[in-house]
């Protein structure tokens, strides 16, 4: 079980505002982006975690497809209403960015991140950003009733015991602020995110690029790293632009 009720927030002092952007993606992109399906997660062995969790619905949702999901994220310390606050406006630096590249910022159509049969191209830019929005009031909405869920704290240390969750899922953080996460940094969230995972579970990180969309230079020197400490991963392709990293934590 995942100690939820016994975690505490690693910082007393008056929050700040978070250096990255926080968005509110919800569920169906999420499973998109890491080559999931709703049905994957209902089948779980054991509790999810979403590290960093943002003002994401993909805890909320996740719990009401009947999993048992806990969100990560130092940002929660400021609240829900701020951290709500502070992803409108990510969805409107999002809006944006799609107006200025959408083939580099619209996900493709269709589920699992992939085009449907019949229906190629991208999302269009309204529907995909009115998806942000009931995402970002699902989310404050849940954070206010079942803050419990939602824990402040940030790589490279989470308040869970060793083998904590059956999947554990990082978006849009180790890889994508290579000024905020050094090599050193990166390597050391990796451990983190494997030491709080089952060994017969999985995390998954996603993007392997920063915000220009250069990948990690040092990916397979991170791996060697990695394997060196018993921790096993492989790269998977979910769409034909996303690539994800899997560990395996050691068995």
């Amino acid at each position: 079980m995942c100690p939820v009720s016994s975690a505490r927030p690693v910082n007393r002092r008056a929050p700040a505002a978070p250096p990255v952007l926080i968005t509110s993606r919800p569920l169906d992109e999420y499973c998109g982006y890491f080559g999931l399906t709703r049905a994957d997660l209902v089948q779980l062995p054991g509790p999810l975690l979403d590290c960093p969790g943002g003002a994401a619905a993909f805890a909320a949702e996740a719990r009401a497809l009947g999993c048992e999901a806990v969100a990560v994220d130092p940002g929660y310390a400021l609240g829900p209403r701020r951290l709500a606050e502070l992803a409108a406006a990510g969805r409107d630096t999002m809006a944006l960015a799609i107006r200025r590249d959408p083939a580099h910022h619209l996900p493709p159509a269709g589920g699992r991140g992939g085009p449907r049969r019949g229906r190629p191209g991208r999302r269009h830019p309204d529907k995909y950003l009115r998806s942000w929005d009931r995402a970002r009031r699902l989310f404050a909405a849940d954070a206010a009733a079942h803050p419990g869920h939602y824990l402040a704290a940030a790589l490279p240390r989470l308040p869970f015991a060793d083998g904590s969750f059956a999947l554990t899922l990082s978006s849009y953080l180790v890889f994508a602020y290579p000024a905020l996460f050094t090599p050193a940094d990166q390597f050391r969230a990796l451990r983190e995110l494997a030491r709080v995972t089952a060994p017969d579970g999985e995390v998954r990180i996603f993007p392997l690029h920063d915000h220009t969309g250069s990948r990690c230079p040092h990916l397979t020197e991170l791996r060697a790293a990695l394997r060196h400490h018993h921790i096993s991963s492989r790269v998977l392709t979910t769409a034909p632009a996303h690539r994800i990293l899997v560990l395996n934590p050691a068995r």
